[in-house]
């Protein structure tokens, strides 16, 4: 079995689609370790604030068969693909861990380089990881978020349980 972990995030109608992507998720891989869910500013573009969180489940798929499935559960709760990076979404999950793989090709960018960039969803890995090291820099992701300069990219926990 392999740890495998999720950046799920959302802006348009930010619960329905977590508690979706959630139950989907847990059909499907049983359980799962969930982060806090913080709520921060869209980035990079104005629009409603977004909720991310970052689960981590063991599973014995491959990284194609993994990326496929979270594709199906973005486009079941209404995602559209633009050419847009930063824009309003109502799911986006991201495949950022799968055991230790380092794998950068035209298809798979693994460990994500958004662990590194973003404090949404070095925060959650971080909360739910914290000893666990980053296959590339060999530092842990509790180390990483100590170093992790937030600046512009505030967030804060929420109350909100995406299990309910």
């Amino acid at each position: 079995m392999t740890r495998v972990f999720i950046s799920i995030g959302s802006n348009i109608d930010r619960q329905k689609n977590i508690r979706g992507a959630v139950r989907e998720l847990t059909t499907h891989y049983g359980s799962l370790s969930l982060s806090p869910v913080y709520e921060c500013k869209a980035y990079g573009f104005d629009g409603e604030n977004f909720y991310n969180l970052v689960v981590g489940f063991d599973t014995d798929e491959s990284v194609e068969q993994i990326k496929k499935f979270l594709l199906q559960i973005e486009a079941q709760f209404g995602r559209t693909r633009t050419q847009n990076r930063f824009s309003a979404r109502t799911l986006d999950l991201d495949l950022l861990l799968h055991g230790n793989t380092i794998r950068h090709d035209d298809k798979v960018n693994l460990p994500h380089p958004d662990i590194e960039r973003y404090a949404f969803v070095l925060g959650p890995l971080a909360d739910i990881a914290p000893h666990l090291q980053h296959p590339e820099t060999k530092l842990a992701y509790s180390q990483m978020w100590e170093n992790l300069h937030e600046g512009k990219q505030q967030m804060w926990k929420t109350d909100f349980d995406p299990q309910t």
